[in-house]
């Protein structure tokens, strides 16, 4: 579990096969082989570290789900530790786990992100949603898009500041949201055409 609390942005250093090669410094203190580390947003396990650097195997499965199958040798990635429970929790609830890939429109500081239309049920007005995972108010909700407001300092300390149109990013809805959907699933009638 995240709170989308960028900690630092670390830099892609190699990429082969699946192993995924990332330097790194803050998110280095205390941890150990086998913790959660978000690399934009995906819960990566560290499988191997040294002084400056740490790595992860990258599946199939993340590398068809996430926007991890463009990052190449000098990509700046935001990098955040799993939450302890005495963290404070400045973000919202993130797990890691996207749910789909978008696509930059507009830049910051007025960031408009074009998304698959099938999750746009999760993002409403200051609802929050999570890019490359950074914790996000959202401003202006469309049929296919939102927008957030980036404010200079995180513009500075991630990698939205440098997003430009045509750009991927990893999104993850709010969790809360799928859960009441799924609570509520038998107790609502059925949308027009017989769609859920």
């Amino acid at each position: 579990m995240f709170t989308g609390i960028v900690e630092e942005m670390g830099s892609v250093e190699t990429f082969e096969g699946t192993r995924l090669r990332i330097s790194a410094s803050t998110v280095l203190t205390d941890v150990n082989l086998g913790d959660s580390i978000a690399v934009n947003g995906c819960c990566l396990t560290l499988v191997d570290q040294g002084p400056g650097w740490w790595e992860a195997d990258v599946s199939d499965e993340t590398l068809a789900r996430t926007s991890l199958r463009d990052v190449a040798v000098g990509s700046p990635v935001n990098l955040e530790r799993a939450v302890r429970l005495a963290d404070r929790l400045g973000g919202h609830l993130v797990q890691g786990h996207v749910d789909g890939v978008g696509v930059v429109l507009q830049p910051v500081p007025d960031l408009m992100v074009r998304i698959p239309a099938a999750l746009m049920r999760y993002v409403v007005e200051k609802g929050s949603i999570t890019v490359d995972g950074v914790s996000l108010t959202v401003v202006a909700p469309t049929a296919d898009t939102f927008t957030v407001a980036i404010i200079p300092h995180t513009s500075a300390v991630t990698t939205l500041g440098g997003k430009q149109p045509g750009d991927l990013v990893n999104i993850e809805v709010d969790v809360l949201a799928k859960y009441v959907e799924s609570l509520l699933a038998g107790h609502l009638p059925a949308a027009p055409g017989g769609a859920s």
